[in-house]
């Protein structure tokens, strides 16, 4: 394994732009992808096509063990990549989505390349990750379910840790409605949407619960059309990330139940938890085998930690399937135009996949 070879496949990802919902510019991105798999694994994937775009489905044959899990969406529109073209400096490579998550991709690719028995290895690479997966869900369910076995190269953790359990994810929008009426003139005559919504934030930011790890956190808001109109309406984004499975049903009620005090006003609340809580339970069987692996390699010891984002990892791990996370680079800077991979780390992260492909084929035998 040559840490040339990973990084000419990187810089072919990186060099083709795939932001989310663009799907003429995803499905460049997987064409891409098929083509250094074809080449790097000897067979090409299947493109399981999408309303978000392609996926890329590789299996290696014979019975499912493991399924491999990525994404080539990225939240970088087209022309990020003019303003930061792909870049090595320094020991860091750069450019769009080479952290989150092209680098894993390569690094998920090459692991399997360094196989000789590939039988049972799937990887999948979907196209909308990043927008809440929701044409890929269902698919990803049922191909972790046939193998499972579940390994996502999302970025590692802080000093390559993989990511042992995560956090359930969603976003709730509470939309007050009011009437507008005159500030000066009439305020009376009006129902001020901003009022009422106030008193709610003020209850949802009681909804958090430290000793289970749940935050609920309004986040943005917006209000009004003039500074001398009573607002008619009034939008509240609110943040809510939870550890606990009962908690996504805790938190999911009380919004539903939220009702203003303040006469005529209504309120409406959209969206929801929309990826479980990936429980440190999903990862007790896995993570054993990445250290033994690592030790076996001649590798680094790996370290776990619990984060708070949500990956694809989410669904699987709530279907019931083992699931392991944080595969992927090591650097840092997602979603930020900041973000690089160590280069240093590539083929060592490349080579603690295969190691451990193989403690689950010996795990599982």
């Amino acid at each position: 394994m040559e840490l040339a070879d990973l990084l000419d496949d990187l810089a072919v990802l990186v060099n083709i732009e795939s932001p989310s919902y663009d799907v003429v510019a995803l499905t460049r991105s997987a064409d891409a992808i098929a083509d250094v798999m074809e080449r790097r694994l000897g067979s090409r994937p299947v493109l399981v096509e999408s309303p978000a775009g392609p996926h890329v489905h590789w299996q290696g044959g014979g019975t499912p063990s493991v399924l491999m899990v990525g994404h080539h969406d990225t939240v970088f529109p087209v022309g990020a990549l003019a303003a930061r073209p792909f870049t090595i400096s320094e020991g860091r490579a750069t450019g769009p989505g080479v952290f989150d998550m092209k680098a894993g991709i390569v690094q998920a690719i090459h692991a399997v390349a360094s196989l000789a028995d590939r039988s049972g290895i799937e990887i999948l690479i979907t196209a909308d990750e990043e927008v809440g997966s929701g044409a890929s869900r269902d698919y990803i369910e049922q191909r972790a379910l046939a193998c499972g076995a579940v390994l996502v190269f999302e970025p590692s953790a802080d000093g390559g840790a993989l990511k042992t359990a995560r956090k359930g994810t969603g976003t709730f929008e509470v939309v007050v409605h009011g009437r507008a009426s005159h500030a000066g003139l009439e305020p009376e005559k009006g129902v001020n949407s901003l009022v009422a919504a106030a008193e709610l934030i003020g209850r949802v930011a009681t909804f958090g619960d430290p000793a289970t790890g749940t935050t609920v956190t309004p986040t943005m808001a917006s209000a009004g059309t003039a500074d001398n109109v009573v607002p008619a309406e009034t939008r509240v984004k609110i943040d809510v990330r939870v550890v606990e499975p009962g908690e996504k049903e805790r938190i999911e009620a009380l919004m539903a139940s939220l009702q203003p005090s303040l006469a005529e006003a209504r309120v409406d609340v959209r969206g929801g938890i929309n990826r479980p809580p990936m429980h440190e339970s999903s990862s007790a069987t896995l993570f054993p085998l990445a250290q033994s692996a690592a030790a076996r390699a001649g590798l680094p010891a790996v370290s776990g930690m619990a984060v708070g984002g949500g990956s694809d990892g989410n669904f699987t791990a709530a279907v019931g399937v083992a699931t392991l996370d944080g595969l992927g680079a090591v650097g840092g800077g997602a979603h930020a135009d900041h973000e690089y991979v160590l280069v240093d780390t590539m083929v060592d992260r490349a080579r603690l996949a295969a190691a451990l492909l193989e403690e689950i084929r010996v795990a599982r035998s």
